[in-house]
């Protein structure tokens, strides 16, 4: 039996999960399968480089890992965790150092690669606001050179200099102060005016000439030269004796504020000046940029000179110039909405692509997959690329045997970017087959969607092993011992045909002994696994279900909802009458629209579907309800939105209810627990007074929230 992904050394895990994506067919339950990786394996990248300062992979792949979830997440965001690597900063604080917490949290970045991804930034921050086109144009940045170093925050009390601390997990960090005394870039004392109480965050770094001297003296010591210039930074900052930091030629730039007990400048250019004031040292190649074509003249500039710095950089950090509206956009997971680093292109390739295959998903999607003469992209061995549709292959007109250039999207997922012309050879156009390879069932094209889909159902021999698969993935009944390879082999024996016959395979346990790679303590063992899983979370049950659409998310908002699997199951059965209170409570949880609740509906209108639930949940001993939703000022209460909001726009409003600990809602029902009304209310207003439900204006809301008084957004 092949190892265990966990098994591997972190480097090979990378490795396989880079090169092997593009192999499989990318959908939701490809996508859960990953992701639960990710999740295991960032944090042990984490706390490799952040705590011991010894990474276990090279940046380009750690960034390609980082990449590879945002990517994932974002074509399906169902599957994202609550667990998942996004949400988090860092590693935990661990070793001799003392913890100290930040004021303000020190979080990390999102990425972008290109000018059309930087102008979806733009874009996402103008719809938070609710900027029209003109005034989005009209929204200014500030361009910073990424420095590729330890983040570090500085705190200064009635101007002197008393902590100093790493990022750590973003929330806490490690107490370097006695350390961070020795840096000739750190004022003790700051130049008068000043706030009471500040925190300034910088990176603190080594230029490439004192890392080649660094080095030549740890050769000559006989000791170990470091990786890079990152590692010698994070590792002399780390000395117990500051007596050994003091001999580093460490450097700083100073670069953002954390918490200040005053205002601080309105732009962040205005920041960076005061910081300059202060006497910090502050990279000479900021600049100010008006827009996005100005942004991507900076990179170019930048990317041609970038050889010719004294010090490692990746990228370009963007911040909103605007540090009032940085204030209003706050942050999303562990990145800020108001600044972005758009990193260095990827790299690409040209290969030949030997011949395009088919492959059959969990939801019956054919997926056509490029089969590539092995080339190196960035560092990973390529040998087969995603060609996502049929729709994409005529677009770009890809044939069989042609030179493509490949590259990794985000340095992450390869792709088929374009064909090399002109053809060393004329082809013929490739013929996208709408029969399933699988099961020669014809496919279906559901109007208004791209992809084509096997019509065999669990007829589908694809289908039923990748369902199965999906049922015992991380997220769903997480049964150890029941991989791909096994799952498809027990379903060649007959023994398994749906979910509830997983809860019988303690009837094969002497046959499953007695096969290749098995033996009495294995097969206990899964024996065992198994009947652990006859009690299982609501939410889990329902995601495992393969319900299309329903990601883990979606599977624990309904399981919050519903509270128990009787309750959900009557009332989805109850939602397939359209205009039905109980359709109409499922459409108005926010989070499952339309489209999602046609798909609930119709999974509970099979007949086949509500046999196979009853069969497994006669194998369940206990059915647990979803836990509670964290705790906050408006834990547990239900508000809607109505009308035009003049001061916000409705995402900053619901961001900050659900900030609070609410559940924001779409329709007004009994369970409604508050209404805010904005201008031209209308009919929810007047429901909302019928059932005698609390109503507040725009204004009462902002005070009930805490938030500042203002009148500059507009929905």
């Amino acid at each position: 039996m092949p190892p265990k992904p966990e098994t591997l050394p972190p480097a090979e895990q990378a490795r396989r999960l880079l090169a092997d994506y593009a192999t499989k067919e990318q959908d939701a339950a490809h996508a859960a399968q990953t992701l639960a990786q990710l999740a295991d394996l960032l944090p042990a990248l984490d706390t490799a480089y952040h705590q011991n300062d010894a990474p276990l992979v090279d940046d380009a792949t750690y960034d390609s890992l980082r990449r590879l979830n945002t990517e994932l997440e974002a074509r399906f965001p169902d599957q994202s965790r609550a667990d998942s690597p996004a949400q988090q900063v860092g590693a935990p604080v661990t070793g001799p150092f003392r913890r100290h917490r930040h004021m303000v949290p020190m979080l990390s970045l999102d990425n972008v690669f290109s000018r059309g991804e930087f102008e979806g930034f733009i874009s996402r921050i103008a719809r938070f606001l609710g900027l029209d086109e003109t005034q989005a144009r009209q929204l200014s940045f500030v361009a910073e050179p990424k420095i590729d170093g330890l983040s570090i925050s500085l705190t200064y009390e009635h101007g002197r200099f008393v902590r100093g601390t790493t990022r750590g997990d973003g929330t806490e960090g490690e107490d370097v102060t006695a350390n961070l005394r020795t840096l000739h870039d750190i004022p003790e004392r700051l130049a008068a005016p000043f706030p009471d109480v500040i925190e300034i965050r910088g990176e603190v770094f080594l230029s490439k000439q004192a890392f080649l001297d660094l080095n030549t003296a740890q050769e000559h010591a006989g000791e170990k030269p470091f990786a890079n210039p990152r590692n010698a930074a994070a590792g002399s900052l780390r000395q117990l004796d500051p007596a050994i930091t003091a001999k580093r030629p460490l450097s700083l730039f100073a670069y953002a504020a954390g918490y200040s007990s005053a205002p601080l400048a309105a732009t962040h250019h205005g920041y960076l000046a005061q910081l300059e004031a202060w006497g910090f040292p502050v990279n000479p190649r900021n600049a100010q940029v008006a827009d996005a074509a100005a942004a991507e003249a900076f990179m170019e500039r930048l990317t041609l000179g970038r050889s010719g710095l004294d010090y490692d950089i990746d990228g370009i950090v963007y911040k909103l110039d605007d540090r009032a509206l940085q204030e209003r956009l706050g942050f999303a997971g562990r990145a800020p909405r108001w600044a972005v680093a758009w990193k260095f292109p990827a790299e690409q390739a040209v290969t030949r692509l030997e011949k395009i295959e088919i492959q059959v998903g969990r939801t019956g999607a054919l997926t056509p997959v490029a089969f590539l003469e092995p080339v190196n992209v960035g560092g990973v061995i390529v040998t087969r690329a995603s060609l996502h549709n049929e729709d994409e292959i005529t677009r770009k007109d890809i044939r069989e045997g042609d030179r493509v250039h490949v590259q990794r999207a985000g340095d992450v997922i390869p792709q088929v970017i374009s064909v090399v012309l002109p053809r060393d050879h004329e082809r013929l156009p490739y013929r996208f087959s709408h029969i399933c390879p699988a099961c020669g069932a014809h496919a279906e094209r559901p109007e208004g969607e791209v992809v084509w889909r096997c019509s065999g159902g669990l007829t589908c021999p694809a289908q039923v092993v990748e369902r199965l698969i999906h049922f015992v993935s991380r997220d769903a009944f997480d049964i150890e011992g029941l991989g791909d390879r096994t799952i498809a082999e027990f379903h060649d024996l007959g023994w398994l045909r749906t979910p509830a016959d997983i809860f019988r395979l303690d009837g094969h346990e002497e046959e499953i002994a007695s096969r290749d790679g098995w033996g009495k303590v294995s097969a206990h063992n899964l024996v065992t696994a198994i009947a652990a899983r006859r009690t299982i979370e609501l939410s889990r049950l329902i995601y495992a279900l393969g319900i299309r659409r329903i990601g883990i998310n979606n599977a624990r908002l309904l399981a919050r909802h519903y509270g128990s699997l009787a309750n959900w199951r009557e009332q989805m059965e109850k939602a397939a009458i359209i205009g039905s209170d109980a359709r109409l409570e499922l459409g108005s949880i926010t989070g499952i629209g339309t489209a999602i609740a046609d798909e609930l509906v119709a999974f509970f209108a099979e007949t086949h579907n509500r046999t196979t639930l009853d069969d497994l949940t006669a194998m369940l001993t206990h059915v647990t309800d979803e836990e509670a939703v964290a705790e906050g000022s408006l834990s547990g209460k239900t508000i809607v939105f109505t009308g035009t909001l003049t001061t916000m726009t409705r995402p900053e409003a619901r961001a900050v209810a659900e900030r609070l600990g609410a559940r924001v809602s779409d329709s007004v029902s009994k369970k409604t627990d508050l209404v805010v009304l904005g201008e031209k209310a209308g009919s929810k207003a007047r429901k909302a007074a019928e059932l005698g439900i609390d109503t507040m204006d725009e204004a009462s809301w902002r005070t009930l929230a805490g938030m500042p008084s203002t009148s500059t957004a507009q929905e």
